[in-house]
């Protein structure tokens, strides 16, 4: 193989792996993190006794910030979040499009079905005010 094409191929592939880091969001979490923290008069990234880092530690919760399609990644941070602080679990679903709605429905549906103690907020274009907050306990 020429030297030429061997470069056109590392070229390629290293487009071709690159190409999901770099998928097009209307803001990156730490954005929606920050905003959404700072109006919860929250501390955003908290170093816990684990040395794991909370997304958004408020008066009453540690909160797990994710975009709608990790929402199953959420539940589990969320709750170790909860568990090392002593402080409810939240989670603060980014839904960029009312096309993400489906992964908020997800998550409730497990929240419901499997009674945790997880409160779930939404922030981003897709979130319709109904669905801005929804608690485990009601």
């Amino acid at each position: 193989m020429k030297k030429i094409d061997r470069i056109k191929w590392v070229f390629l592939a290293a487009l071709l792996v690159s190409f999901p880091i770099h998928a097009k969001r209307e803001h990156p979490e730490n954005w929606y993190q920050t905003k959404w923290c700072q109006e919860q008069d929250g501390e955003a990234e908290v170093s816990l006794p684990d040395r794991t880092r909370c997304d958004c530690v408020t008066k009453s919760y540690a909160i797990e910030v994710d975009f709608g399609n990790k929402w199953y990644q959420a539940v589990g941070q969320s709750l170790h979040y909860s568990l090392q602080t002593n402080k409810r679990a939240g989670i603060l679903l980014i839904l960029e499009s009312s096309k993400d709605r489906k992964y908020w429905e997800k998550l409730n549906r497990v929240i419901k079905k499997f009674g945790l103690p997880i409160d779930v907020w939404t922030i981003g274009d897709g979130a319709d005010y109904d669905i801005r907050f929804t608690s485990a306990w009601r």
